[in-house]
């Protein structure tokens, strides 16, 4: 048995880590302040006694005696982490000098939940870790992507100046049960519209890609980069390099949900990338040939099931 705390652990991949966790039978500490996060994706883990709930702001220091720590805490969706922009940065910065300064005393090894949008709207596709990024540092998006690059900064240079054990992945697009119906996200907007047969938004000509990652696809990963020596660091891409169009996702939902929507199309955001798509070749290296196991037809009914339900 581990003591893990999870940073960020009632959000949506937070509580599938957790619960991971929980059932390899680890002893886990959950943090979350719930401005994204939900005290409902995690209910069924109150009554274990390996699990522990705390309410708190990784912005502010936290103390605890543990092995391993996973750095999750930060809102993901645009209109959440656009929100409160200087919010955001300050969740990213000072949650990671947060973790690292825990992790440094007490000696734990711990992982970064980075992200695509560290390489921005990319020139090199599909995107290898060596690739540094297409970034505007000054945009609406440029508190979550910046925020996340100065992380990686930060976890690097702890490793380098007090050698603290690091980890950090780089998530793609990741859905599955516990999205927040309302997150903005383009999976959950596409099937809550097909659900209540409205209007399809879609933004630009929809002819922009994205790479789209099952939750268990991205916990095995997950689990797996912890697990390895402290040799190999990261950063890592841990995605599925399938590649959809917005039409093709679109069209996709409203044939498995049998909805009556029709596909509108709206002005495209600022800085929205016009494609993503990981090269994983060194996760399926150094991960144990890791890869994604669930293609996006399964993991879009499985999701679809979860917002029924929901609805």
């Amino acid at each position: 048995m581990k003591r893990i705390l999870i940073t960020g652990g009632a959000g949506f991949i937070g509580s599938h880590l957790c619960e991971r966790l929980i059932n390899e039978g680890h002893d886990v500490i959950c943090l979350d302040n719930y401005f994204t996060g939900s005290k409902d994706n995690i209910r069924h883990l109150l009554d274990n006694h390996n699990f522990e709930l705390v309410r708190h702001d990784i912005t502010s220091p936290y103390f605890a005696e543990v092995d391993e720590v996973y750095n999750l805490a930060c809102p993901a969706s645009p209109p959440y982490y656009q929100y409160n922009p200087i919010k955001t940065m300050k969740t990213s910065i000072y949650g990671a000098m947060n973790t690292l300064g825990l992790a440094k005393r007490i000696r734990a090894k711990i992982l970064q939940a980075s992200t695509s949008e560290v390489y921005g709207d990319p020139e090199v596709h599909p995107q290898p870790e060596s690739y540094w990024g297409h970034v505007n540092p000054i945009g609406i998006r440029s508190c979550y992507d910046e925020g996340k690059r100065a992380a990686e900064t930060l976890f690097m240079d702890y490793y380098r100046q007090n050698g603290v054990r690091i980890k950090i992945i780089r998530i793609f697009n990741t859905y599955g049960p516990r999205m927040n119906p309302n997150d903005g996200r383009v999976v959950s907007n596409f099937i809550m519209q097909a659900l209540r047969n409205e209007d399809i938004t879609i933004y630009g000509t929809g002819l922009q890609t994205r790479s789209f990652q099952y939750i268990d696809d991205l916990i095995e990963g997950m689990t797996r980069m912890m697990a390895t020596g402290d040799d190999f660091i990261g950063p890592v891409n841990i995605g599925n390099p399938g590649e959809f169009t917005m039409l093709e996702l679109a069209q996709k939902v409203i044939d498995l949900t049998n909805s009556r929507s029709s596909i509108v199309h709206m002005p495209l955001p600022g800085d929205d990338p016009q494609q993503r798509k990981p090269d994983i070749s060194l996760a399926m290296e150094k991960l144990n040939g890791w890869q994604p196991q669930i293609q996006l037809e399964e993991g879009l009914k499985k999701t679809i099931t979860y917002f029924e339900n929901h609805l």
